[in-house]
């Protein structure tokens, strides 16, 4: 019997629409939906800013479609006194499937290290949500040929030590060259590097990466070339940005055929 391949394709709208804009866009996502069924083993979430979680998983609910609410950090302790923080525990009360950790930005612009990221998987884990790990290198360290080092750090710094079951369940999003935290117009400029990268470096993580057991972790990338990333025999799914917060274009790349 041949395993049925399962991919994942998650929608980061990091911090656009507010609370009604979000339902709107979720009921629009939902309506393209509910016209033609997933690819088998595709599965969706989707990761509205704080302030939308709720009346997001009030539509899901209503809408009765089948896309797992998601959010795009947390904090690391389940209580106390850190203002504008959010912890995992307040998350999972939410119905919360799925919790970004790591990103780009948050690395680049609130400073996030490898250390404080694998604090924020173990509270994701304790309250039975899936994390998104997310990894890359910036330009800088890539043109200094320490991609696949630095990449390989920030992976162990999160996972090692874990049993294999854990680190089997732990999502891995590899994002290429910083591009996240670079912006719009970086890229453009280095785009043509994008489609080889997720699965020539996610290959080779998946047989040497830290000595992890088991090797392979689901991961995936951001690309132009969404289609042809899906179709990849080493990239398991994709983290999309700024295409999430369009309904016909997130569902056009839900459906893209693996």
């Amino acid at each position: 019997m041949v395993e049925e391949r399962r991919s994942l394709v998650s929608g980061n709208w990091k911090m656009h629409e507010d609370h009604l804009e979000s339902v709107k866009l979720v009921q629009g996502i939902a309506a393209l939906l509910s016209v033609k069924h997933l690819p088998l083993g595709r599965e969706v979430s989707i990761h509205p800013p704080f302030t939308s979680l709720r009346s997001v998983q009030i539509a899901l609910e209503e809408c009765r479609v089948p896309l797992a609410l998601g959010a795009q950090t947390c904090h690391y302790e389940d209580e106390g006194a850190f203002t504008g923080e959010v912890s995992a525990a307040m998350l999972k009360k939410l119905d919360v499937s799925y919790v970004i950790t790591g990103h780009s930005e948050r690395r680049t612009h609130e400073g996030e290290t490898d250390a404080l990221v694998r604090s924020k998987i173990d509270a994701i884990l304790s309250h039975q949500m899936t994390p998104i790990l997310c990894v890359g290198e910036t330009l800088a360290v890539r043109d200094a040929g320490q991609a696949f080092e630095h990449v390989k750090r920030q992976v162990a710094s999160a996972l090692s030590g874990r049993s294999s079951d854990t680190v089997g369940s732990v999502v891995v999003a590899y994002e290429p060259s910083g591009q996240s935290a670079r912006g719009d117009g970086e890229h453009r400029r280095r785009r043509d590097d994008v489609p080889d990268d997720p699965r020539r470096d996610r290959a080779s993580r998946r047989r040497k990466c830290c000595g992890l057991d088991p090797p392979p972790v689901r991961g995936f990338g951001d690309a132009r070339d969404r289609r042809a990333l899906l179709a990849a025999e080493n990239v398991d799914g994709l983290l999309i940005g700024g295409a999430s917060l369009d309904a016909d274009q997130f569902v056009g790349i839900v459906r893209a055929t693996s």
